[in-house]
């Protein structure tokens, strides 16, 4: 299922397909930290730099109030905190705690070795025209960043 009659997987199938491979990833690298995949999404998110509720509820793509669950637990295990937004005295960003930017940088690691490992049987050439094949899809539709490339540096002010 999911295969031509050629052998080949359509973008299709393809796309969703990879899909469940990096939400595994996720998944294998966040159990090694004591994260679930949203928890790991999260503070990947916030590696760079902290972000309002309703700026997060739109880059993960989850309703107000999952958001919100997601964060009070999140909030619990040490991981984040709100602080007040400096330009809305109302709202409240979510930012990283020092311990939650330790777990981050190691999670986020992790992950950036699995997901190096995915393409393994691509050669230079292959590997480099999937990531710009990818990289126009994303950029096509507008994806947030919401993941930092593996060789930009973030600023160590933004992480605490």
């Amino acid at each position: 299922m999911g295969e031509r009659s050629d052998g080949q997987i359509g973008v299709v199938a393809a796309l969703v397909r990879s899909s469940f491979l990096v939400n595994a990833v996720y998944a294998e690298a966040g159990r090694e930290h004591g994260l679930t995949p949203q928890q790991g999404q999260l503070l990947c998110v916030l590696m760079a730099q902290p972000y309002g509720m309703g700026e997060l509820s739109a880059m993960l793509g989850l309703a107000k109030s999952s958001l919100t669950g997601l964060v009070d637990r999140t909030e619990r295990n040490g991981l984040v905190r709100r602080v007040p937004d400096r330009s809305d005295s109302r709202a409240v960003q979510v930012a990283l705690t020092p311990r939650g930017s330790r777990v981050a940088e190691a999670f986020y690691t992790e992950t950036c070795q699995r997901l190096e490992k995915l393409p393994a049987g691509l050669g230079a050439a292959e590997r480099d025209t999937l990531a710009t094949l990818l990289g126009r899809v994303v950029l096509d539709n507008k994806v947030p960043v919401v993941f930092l490339e593996p060789d930009q540096n973030v600023p160590p002010a933004t992480r605490s």
